[in-house]
């Protein structure tokens, strides 16, 4: 199956001149965590609300006309169902990647595989789409543990 059109110049223009105009969102939120071990009390940041990225990013791509799509198919082979991201311009250019979600057999539980759905779309929307899909820094293992597929 082809992951990108025959040609993707006009599309890596426009998103190189997207990206080099993101900027990191305000990190207008303070968490409180408590660390349960004594002695450590709590550990406090500041961190930017998701929303405010999502809205950056999509500005800052439709600037440039570029848009993304996602959608899921399951791999009846690997038994896994997978998100494919897809980058398309206004010339008619795309690329596609894929990033296995969880297991098919997790599709019984909605709840699981809705967050394990939402972590993979918010990260690429947030990261400016990439379309090289990859886990980052370990931490889509820790969001959800048992329905994630680490690579």
């Amino acid at each position: 199956m082809p992951r990108s059109s025959e040609t993707v110049a006009a599309l890596a223009s426009a998103l190189a001149k997207a990206q080099a105009e993101l900027i990191n969102p305000e990190k207008s939120l303070i968490a409180t965590i408590r660390t349960g071990r004594p002695g450590d009390g709590e550990r406090s940041f500041r961190y930017a609300p998701l929303s405010s990225g999502l809205d950056i990013v999509r500005k800052t791509l439709g600037q440039h006309e570029i848009a993304t799509l996602q959608t899921t198919a399951i791999d009846q082979t690997a038994g896994m169902v997978n998100l494919t991201t897809t980058l398309a311009h206004a010339s008619g250019e795309w690329i596609a990647s894929d990033w296995p979600v969880c297991p098919i057999a997790e599709t019984a539980n909605p709840q699981r595989m809705g967050a394990a759905l939402t972590y993979p779309h918010r990260r690429n929307r947030r990261l400016g789409a990439r379309p090289q899909c990859q886990p980052h820094q370990g931490r889509l293992a820790i969001h959800h543990q048992k329905c994630s597929h680490q690579t």
